[in-house]
C-alpha cells in the first residue's frame, strides 16, 4: 500500500515536471529558474493533494526538509531577480 502511494507521489511530480517543460519550451520560455519555481509550486500542490488523512508514512516525514531546501532556494532566486531589477544606484 505504501509502495503505491510513494509511486503515485513520484509519477504525479513527475507528471507535472515534464508539462512545466513541454509548456515553457511551447512559449519559448524555458530557464532554469523559471522551471525550478515552476517545479517547487508542483511540488508543494502534489504533498497537499496527496498528504494522508489520519497516518503519515515514514517517507512523507521527511518531505518538510525539501519543502525548505526548496524555499530557500526560491528565496535566493527572488533576491537575484529584486537585484537585477533594482538600478545600481540603490546598492551600496
Amino acid at each position: 500500500m505504501e509502495t503505491r502511494r510513494r509511486r503515485r507521489f513520484v509519477h504525479a511530480q513527475l507528471a507535472w515536471m515534464l508539462a512545466t517543460v513541454v509548456v515553457l519550451v511551447t512559449l519559448e520560455s524555458l530557464t532554469m529558474e523559471l522551471f525550478f519555481v515552476l517545479s517547487l509550486i508542483g511540488f508543494l500542490v502534489v504533498v497537499e493533494l496527496t498528504a494522508p488523512v489520519a497516518v503519515s508514512p515514514r517517507w512523507r516525514r521527511r518531505l518538510p526538509w525539501f519543502i525548505g531546501a526548496g524555499l530557500v532556494v526560491f528565496a535566493y532566486v527572488v533576491v537575484r531577480r529584486i537585484l537585477e531589477i533594482l538600478p545600481p544606484e540603490v546598492l551600496p
